[in-house]
């Protein structure tokens, strides 16, 4: 099996990494028993990036290597510490290249060195509980699970970038035309279709430097995908000016230059998108003696199409400084009308599967199904093993209005909901009006310890309510022993600390 050199058209599997979970974490610490929530967050996994590189001329690399991952991100851990970010996966394209996804749509026309476009965004890393907690939520026992990387087929199909292409038949001579005026060495031999793939020239007129692109050649029919031509066609989409090589010499019967012109134009004009280009005529190998004479029949011809013509021969190098400055004029022209490309950097962001709203509810054969980005994000990110996790994303739900828009549709208890896309969803039972967590004796996520009456928060209540009746002469120290002995330094209703104590009474069930 014959290994390619060239190869301009590839189709890629690209996977970003997963973001790492987030960790419920209580720290502990000597004499501190109620540290509090300390689990960090988990890292965001790597994303899919193309890069374009100057120095890369063909997509082989994907040919053989058509599997691509970003590296996932690492999990949090406690002591407020964060996971890892996943390493990036940087892939480098020639320039010029166009990305499409499965279904043949243009996502990307990446143009212009170190232009990149993230094609795979990395999932998002999971929340810890010390990022979940809050005035009501002391000590979440729970985390967030880190999301899913992007994962999709693409397409990257490479169009030469060249200032100038090199259109014509079979064995024109445009091989041997850009060997003439550069420094390429295409293979060249006497048989039909011997460029088989695209050849870039870089060729020097007086000051000014160019690329010529020597596409292989067009016969009849190209436009329709006979031979070769048509494959190679979309290379010559972004020259400049085009070059028709027309061979004057040719052994074929029934062929002349005027016709092989007017046959390229044909298949040019249906291919498309090329009307705009300025063309040359080069007709080629007036080394030989009745191709001059070809030549000098036809030339008028042409030029009466208002085409610039030049007789030129690529074996001995005659009229070829007349084309490759034509050449170059044309390409300034061009440069001097084409805007600047500045590296840029593009990222794809998929459309809200909500649509303009936060979540869309449809009734189907299965269910109530549930899309929106927000819902499908928050049942990716929870852990159904831990019952605190599954109640804070029903209050997630509640609060974005899912459950009143199950109302108004006319949802009933008992009733199947479908939250995601069907190939990955998450059932529910529905169950309106009941409070995730109401069945346990203290709101979710929130510690009884933290909220303990305790008799020194009693104590120190009841001193500062006293303050404001002290005598001028006492302190908050005389006010303290006063409250605390009221036999001895004054009379008290009840004793700090004791049944008599409301604090005290409230905060101790047996009292």
């Amino acid at each position: 099996m014959a290994v390619p050199t060239f190869v301009d058209r590839v189709t890629l599997h690209v996977s970003a990494g997963k973001g790492g979970d987030g960790v419920a974490s209580v720290h502990r610490e000597k004499f501190k028993p109620l540290g509090g929530p300390d689990g960090g967050n988990g890292g965001p996994g790597g994303s899919v990036i193309l890069r374009v590189d100057p120095d890369v001329t063909t997509l082989i690399d994907y040919h053989h290597s058509p599997h691509r991952r970003g590296e996932n991100g690492g999990h949090g851990a406690g002591a407020h510490r964060n996971g890892s970010h996943g390493a990036d996966v940087v892939l480098p394209v020639p320039e010029g290249t166009v990305v499409t996804d499965a279904d043949g749509t243009v996502l990307a026309d990446l143009v212009g060195p170190g232009t990149e476009l993230v094609i795979a965004q990395g999932g998002r890393g999971g929340l810890g509980n010390a990022a979940l907690a809050s005035s009501k939520r002391k000590a979440p026992g729970f985390a967030l699970l880190g999301e899913p990387g992007d994962e999709l087929d693409i397409a990257l199909e490479l169009k030469v970038v060249a200032d100038i292409g090199l259109v014509g038949f079979p064995s024109a001579g445009k091989s041997s035309l850009i060997a003439s005026i550069s420094r390429a060495r295409p293979k060249i031999a006497d048989y039909p279709f011997t460029t088989l793939v695209p050849n870039l020239g870089v060729v020097t007129a007086g000051e000014t430097t160019f690329t010529v692109a020597d596409v292989p050649g067009l016969i009849e029919g190209a436009s329709e995908g006979r031979g070769l031509g048509h494959d190679f066609l979309r290379h010559i989409e972004r020259c400049a000016a085009l070059v028709h090589v027309i061979d004057t010499a040719t052994m074929e019967p029934g062929r002349n230059p005027v016709e092989d012109l007017d046959i390229m134009e044909n298949e040019l004009a249906r291919y498309g998108g090329l009307e705009d280009r300025p063309r040359l005529v080069a007709l080629n190998k007036i080394d030989v003696p009745d191709g001059r004479d070809i030549s000098d029949i036809t030339i008028d011809d042409l030029r009466e199409r208002g085409l610039r013509v030049f007789p030129v021969s690529a074996a001995s190098g005659e009229g070829m400084r007349e084309l490759t400055f034509a050449m170059a004029e044309i390409v300034l022209a061009a440069r001097a009308e084409r805007e600047v490309v500045e590296a840029q950097r593009i990222v794809l962001r998929p459309p809200s599967a909500g649509g303009g709203d936060d979540f869309t509810v449809t009734a189907s054969e299965d269910g109530w199904r549930v899309r929106g980005t927000k819902p499908e994000r928050w049942v990716r990110q929870t852990n159904f093993s831990n019952d605190e996790a599954v109640g804070f994303l029903a209050d997630r739900l509640n609060r974005l209005g899912v459950e009143t828009r199950l109302l108004q549709l006319g949802a009933e208890a008992g009733d199947t909901v479908i939250i995601g896309h069907e190939d990955n969803s998450v059932v529910f039972d529905f169950k309106p009006g009941i409070d995730a967590g109401a069945e346990n004796l203290a709101r979710r996520g929130e510690d009884e310890r933290f909220e303990e009456k305790r008799p020194a928060h009693g104590r120190r209540r009841a001193i500062q309510e006293a303050m404001p009746e002290r005598a001028e002469t006492e302190t908050r120290a005389d006010v303290a022993r006063r409250l605390d002995k009221p036999e001895k330094f004054g009379p008290k209703a009840y004793t700090i600390g004791s049944a008599d104590d409301p604090d005290w009474a409230e905060s101790d069930p047996e009292a």
